[in-house]
């Protein structure tokens, strides 16, 4: 006997189905909730198929985002073997039969099939440190695609109010440009205010700065007043909503600074943090997420492997005499240690920080390899290097 239990995931509950044997399941499917009493009812019956078969059964589940967090806690606190497979992988067992049918306990049979298939390895837990740190990188990386959006609705708001505002001060979104927008939103009241009481405005929210600058800035915002072609807001609503987006953008800076600071911190606790930076182009924030994205460089034990989880392996398209000569990129990977490459490549490339990447690149470009290919190769490259680095514990060198 060689028993499974396949769990079909959803939100809030998963459907089960168990095999003794291959071809040849146990009972009938049905559904538990993943909440405490749910889960008890399911250990209950994975109890019922150890007494069957005589051994204990494997559970076999896919990745399925954070719906399977608390099945998995729960499998890892009563020590159950388990395989979480990816979604990749079990949607071709899927596709295996003739008929179309598609239903949770369906579902879950195939995934007791693919265990009897495949020779698939048991999960690997990652550290609590490793998971921690991914969550703060993907956490940082969605709150950064949401900043990025109010930025773009903050200047659209700001060329129809004060467009020659922008050139004032060095950076629109530093803490003392939106301070002081925030207090004097349009041309007008600007041009309503004096000197001295635009200065200090601007020093009380610059401290570093002397009195001196802030009265050169307070000049220039009144210059900038002047030309400005708004000279009255008409509609009060453009302000408002400037307001509105001005304190956003200000709450945006202070969780993202927090968040930097978490992941700096937690990085540091990670063995090999160090060695990722050693890469020339490689900072903080990119060798944080792509530690955290590995997850573990055990996990591989080819270099191969670790360019398919990254999704940066070409497709590969024969039949009979035909063989595709432009393959793209598989993309199946992880999307945040692809994304992570690539701005490591730009980072590497850029100012000659890393000269054995650009002499790589160079050599690729000199055989006629237009700009994204090289791209591509160079991200292989790096994860080529990243992959020896960690298995050996070795330092970065430069040629």
């Amino acid at each position: 006997m060689n028993p499974v239990i396949g769990l079909d995931v959803a939100k809030e509950e998963s459907q089960v189905q168990a095999y003794l044997r291959r071809k040849k399941p146990y009972k009938k499917s049905f559904k538990f909730k993943h909440n405490i009493q749910g889960l008890e009812k399911f250990y209950t019956f994975y109890q019922e198929v150890e007494q069957a078969s005589g051994k204990y059964p494997t559970v076999i589940l896919e990745s399925t985002g954070h719906y399977h967090e608390p099945v998995v806690q729960f499998l890892e606190r009563n020590q159950m073997v388990y395989f979480l497979v990816n979604p990749i992988v079990s949607f071709g067992a899927k596709q295996t039969g003739m008929r179309k049918v598609k239903t949770d306990a369906v579902d879950a049979a195939h995934l007791c099939e693919l265990y009897y298939k495949e020779d698939l390895v048991p999960f690997r837990k990652k550290s609590v440190q490793i998971l921690n740190l991914r969550h703060l990188t993907r956490q940082h990386d969605a709150l950064t695609d949401s900043y990025v959006e109010v930025k773009l609705k903050f200047q659209t708001v700001l060329d129809q109010l004060f467009p020659e505002y922008k050139k004032v001060f060095g950076s629109i979104y530093s803490t003392v440009s939106l301070q002081q927008l925030l207090d004097f939103p349009t041309p007008a009241t600007v041009l309503a205010a004096d000197i001295d009481e635009l200065a200090k405005g601007i020093k009380a929210h610059c401290h570093t700065r002397s009195y001196t600058w802030a009265v050169q800035k307070a000049e220039q915002l009144q210059e900038a007043a002047l030309r400005d072609p708004f000279q009255q807001a008409l509609y009060q609503s453009p302000v408002i909503s400037l307001k509105m987006y001005i304190k956003l953008l200000l709450e945006y800076q202070e969780h993202l600074s927090t968040l930097k600071e978490e992941i700096d911190a937690q990085a540091k606790e990670v063995d090999d943090y160090d060695l990722i930076r050693s890469i020339p182009g490689i900072g903080d924030k990119i060798a944080a997420t792509i530690l955290s994205e590995i997850g573990g460089i055990d996990r591989f034990h080819h270099p191969k492997k670790l360019v398919a989880f990254s999704g940066i392996d070409p497709r590969v398209h024969e039949s009979g005499k035909f063989k595709a000569t432009q393959n793209r990129m598989t993309k199946r990977g992880s999307s945040k240690l692809r994304q992570a490459l690539y701005t490591a490549v730009l980072c590497g490339l850029r100012k000659s920080r890393n000269t054995k990447l650009i002499a790589f690149y160079q050599n690729k470009r000199d055989e006629g390899k237009p700009h994204k290919v090289v791209m591509g190769a160079c991200m292989n490259k790096l994860i080529h290097w990243i992959f020896y680095m960690l298995k050996r514990k070795e330092a970065f060198v430069e040629a």
